[in-house]
């Protein structure tokens, strides 16, 4: 399924269309010697081979496939749409486990709390242009050598950062050097390569605190404050090199909208005399107010990420009304589409992130898209639902059909910015080839 919203916004060129045949041969003795060093993690295994072997808990049988330097995922690059495309069959996978990774959140240890089935790991995504090569971790932290990355948003945001731990614990596993040691602030430290990984919980990316822990809908009633970003993140990601920003399932929750100190609206509030601008105006102003944060930080020389929206699965009701998701396998592209409320925050999202793109071009700032979008909204299958904790345990927790089980599905998201990651690479390599031809 491809988004005709990608084509209406950014328009429909394609890189043949664009690129002259000149400048293609010098893209590709440019991708020659940029690729060449993404192999230097295969020279490296017997170095980070000791690290691995002083863990106690030992990587999960699939891992075995990268254990020669010889069978480690392709470095090769290829410039095509990776977000287009569908799910097949992948017998290699998962490549760890709920055994061999402490990092997964008790909620998403879908194989713990007894989820029966197993298919729903053994799929990859291939996009309809290319191949998009398996996560590899060398060559991931080699990319990331003596550099940091920031999850800044929501609680699907840590998810996809424990994903990441468990892919890359093959090679090292972090060590903890954050001071507020919780699940909503955490930092982590790649001793080898120097590598830090930060996560940063703010689930309306805004200035917001909860003043009704019932509200209108017994989900909490929420002041957002929607000209002002999150303090929490906002004052401390001007050294990272890159951002990864993301937020969604919050905002269909009660909100009163406050702008220049004042209420100026609400989302489903019921209160007098305050006009019901609806959960997309808040979405909106929200994303308009980070971006716009993050391009007047004045020392900020990073890359910033927006991973769209993560659509959830339930069905037979909503998530607080019975709704479940027991899918087994994949949705092919042709037997579902993105509509309603997720298909509002997607546009929404596109929408503020060409406008802070294109201002960011003026002073310097660098924005991508990170679209998990087509991909997540064909996974049925790769939630919780029940299993992210023991049948007869005395907690309220619904259903879970927002976040992932680990392993899952959203390990993909890995695969995508590596090669996102790859493709800066190239994209530096050129912009370097263009400076040194003007000067």
């Amino acid at each position: 399924m491809k988004f005709q919203a990608m084509e209406v916004l950014f328009g429909k060129n394609t890189p043949k269309q664009m690129i002259p045949k000149v400048t293609l041969l010098a893209i590709f003795a440019i991708l020659v010697f940029t690729v060449t060093p993404l192999s230097y993690p295969l020279f490296r295994y017997s170095s980070t081979v000791k690290s691995v072997k002083d863990i106690k808990q030992q990587p999960s049988s699939a891992f075995d496939d990268l254990n020669e330097s010889s069978s480690l995922p392709s470095t090769s690059i290829k410039k095509c749409d990776i977000f287009n495309g569908e799910w097949v069959p992948n017998p290699n996978a998962p490549y760890y486990t709920n055994k061999t990774c402490w990092a997964i959140h008790e909620h998403q240890n879908c194989m713990k709390y007894g989820r029966p089935d197993s298919e729903f790991l053994k799929w990859k995504w291939r996009p309809f242009a290319c191949e998009l090569p398996v996560f590899n971790p060398f060559q991931f932290l080699e990319i990331v050598r003596g550099k940091s990355m920031a999850f800044v948003g929501d609680s699907v945001g840590r998810n996809q950062m424990q994903s990441m731990i468990c892919l890359l614990s093959r090679v090292e596993w972090p060590i903890v050097v954050s001071h507020r040691q919780n699940d909503y602030f955490m930092v982590w430290k790649y001793p080898t390569y120097n590598f830090t990984l930060s996560s940063f919980w703010t689930p309306h990316l805004v200035k917001s605190k909860e003043s009704d822990q019932k509200g209108p809908t017994s989900t909490g009633l929420f002041n957002l404050y929607i000209d002002e970003p999150d303090e929490s993140w906002i004052t401390e990601i001007e050294d990272f090199d890159y951002v990864i920003l993301n937020g969604g399932h919050w905002f269909t929750r009660s909100m009163v909208y406050h702008e220049n100190q004042k209420i100026v609206g609400c989302h489903y509030c019921l209160l007098e005399n305050v006009p019901d601008l609806t959960m997309y105006h808040g979405y909106r102003r929200a994303f308009r107010t980070a971006f716009k944060a993050i391009n007047n930080l004045k020392n900020f020389k990073g890359i910033t990420f927006l991973r769209t929206f993560s659509p959830s699965h339930f069905e037979n009701g909503i998530w607080n009304q019975g709704g479940n998701c027991v899918r087994r396998k994949p949705f092919r592209s042709n037997e579902t589409e993105l509509e309603g409320v997720s298909l509002e925050f997607y546009m929404i999202q596109l929408e503020e992130f060409k406008l802070a793109e294109k201002e960011g071009r003026r002073n310097g700032k660098k924005f991508r898209l990170y679209d998990v979008t087509q991909a997540t909204l064909l996974r049925p299958d790769g939630h919780p639902s029940r299993f992210g904790h023991w049948p007869n345990d005395n907690v309220t927790l619904y259903n879970d059909c927002v976040h992932w089980c680990l392993p899952g599905p959203i390990d993909t998201w890995s695969d995508f910015l590596l090669d996102m990651l790859k493709m800066e690479g190239v994209r530096s390599a050129e912009e370097r080839r263009l400076q040194l031809k003007n000067n």
